[in-house]
Order: C-alpha cells, then structure tokens, then sequence
C-alpha cells in the first residue's frame, strides 16, 4: 500500500490528527501552555472514536504525545536560550533524578493499566486547572529552592509524573519552581530543556518495551502512534507562531482561564469515564 491510497483509506484519522497538531501549537503560543496537556486528552477521546479501548486509547496517547514533544522542545529550548532564560546549573542538578523518574515511570506505563493513568492524568489536569485559575500571579509560599535532597525529590517526581501522563514537565515544573520564588521566564525556559530530558527517554522506553494493543490504531509500534507522530509535529511547530502573535492582539489572561475551564472540564470527564 502507498502512502497516497493509506491516507485515503484513512482520511478520517488524518484530519484529526491534523487538527489535534493545529489546535496544540496554536495554544502552545497563545497561552505558554505545553502540547501534551492538549495533545494526550484530545489523543485519548479521538482514539475512543475509532473504537480503541479507554485503556489502549490512554497508553497510547500518553507515549505518542511524549514523541511529539522531543522535536518542539529542542526548537524550544534553543529559543530559549537564545535569551539566557535557560538554567543549565539547575539542569546539572536535576538532570539525573529527572533521567531516574523518567525511566521508572515509562516502564511503569508499559507494565500498569492504563485506566490508572487515566486518573493520573485527571488528577493533574484538574489541579492544573485551578492553579491556572486561582494561583497565578500570586506571591511564592517559599523564599528560595530546597537543598539537595528536596531538588531530588523534585526532579525525580517532575520526572516520574510528567513521564506517565506524557507531558513536557513544564505543566509540573513551572508552577513547582514558581512557589520557591523562581523567576517565572526562567523557569519556562528550564522546563523546554527539562521536556527534552523526560519526553526523549520516555519515548524510547514505550516504543521498545511496549507492547502495542490488539485493538491499537494504524501506525503504531509499541505505544507509539507513529502516523500521529507525523501529523502532529511538523503543525505544531508551524501554529505555535501563529499562537503568539495572536497572544499579542488578545486578551490572554481571559483565554489562559477559559483554556483552564476547558481543562478543568476534560480533567473531570476522564476521571469520570473512570469512576462512573
């Protein structure tokens, strides 16, 4: 089968996830927010449409979403510190117990079920949500970050939860760094370079390790939905842009809480087809 009969057999699925690229990289410029917040839930309910399993359709979402990140973080992350708002001492420092939860929990996807990661994800998605309402702009509950032991445990739990939910770090990160009086510009610059180092292993580990579902969707080799993959990140790349330059001419403190109503809202529908 060439690629030109494949994607006509598949058009629907095409222009999903075509969408599913458009929507995360205009949001990822409008709002600061990072794709995998986006990607994974719009990922999980899109493959429930075509008859993929709660469970199946989670995972799978989950390592795609990680794949999409490595590409967009490295084109970030130079961007970043084009602008010297990348820590690389704090990296030195957390890098390896990032590289640890990282590891750890990528094997624990491929070995758990995948409704537990639904929950997971509910979980951060809601409290992502009221942060984004609630705590933005507030004052820091601490004065300056924790020693060595508590930046371990940091980074390793930055690591460990952002690995299983297949997100960047930076939904984790940024507001973790921001309550010990980081400056916020820094630590959305650290959080590009802290997604290369969760979302590279991550991937790799449930691509290798992962076995792909009976009932997995074409294109997919291990958890990773390598066709998703493609659709995904070269329009992510192309409407991130798009996304800042409209931050520019609207409102995007009002968008940023309307996004976390959204969020707030697909948070409590996943933890919902969980538990009801």
């Amino acid at each position: 089968m060439d690629i030109l009969e494949f994607i006509t057999n598949n058009i629907s699925t095409v222009l999903a996830l075509i969408a599913t690229g458009i929507f995360a990289g205009i949001l990822a410029g409008l709002l600061g927010v990072g794709g995998g917040i986006v990607i994974v839930p719009v990922l999980f309910f899109l493959f429930q449409g075509f008859g993929v399993s709660p469970e199946s359709a989670m995972v799978i979402a989950t390592a795609t979403s990680l794949a999409t990140i490595v590409p967009t973080s490295i084109s970030s992350i130079r961007s970043h510190s084009q602008k010297g708002n990348v820590d690389f001492d704090l990296l030195k420092r957390w890098a390896v117990f990032i590289l640890m939860g990282v590891l750890l929990g990528s094997w624990l996807v491929t070995r758990i079920d995948g409704s537990m990661l639904t929950i997971l994800f509910g979980v951060i998605a809601v409290l992502s949500a009221l942060n984004m309402l609630f705590r933005t702009g507030k004052s820091a509950l601490y004065q300056k970050l924790p020693g060595s032991v508590g930046q371990g445990v940091m980074g390793t739990s930055v690591g460990f939860f952002s690995s299983m939910v297949g997100i960047g770090g930076g939904t984790i990160s940024v507001p973790l760094l921001t309550l010990y009086n980081y400056p916020a510009h820094k630590a959305v610059g650290t959080a590009a370079a802290i997604g290369l180092i969760i979302s590279l292993p991550g991937a790799l580990t449930m691509l290798l390790l992962g076995t792909t579902p009976i009932d997995a969707p074409v294109g997919t080799f291990g958890f990773v939905n390598v066709f998703g993959f493609i659709c995904i990140v070269p329009l992510t790349v192309l409407f991130a842009p798009v996304g800042a330059s409209l931050a520019a001419k609207l409102d995007a403190g009002r968008l940023k809480k309307i996004f976390a109503v959204v969020l707030l809202i697909t948070g409590l529908r996943m933890l919902g087809q969980v538990f009801l």
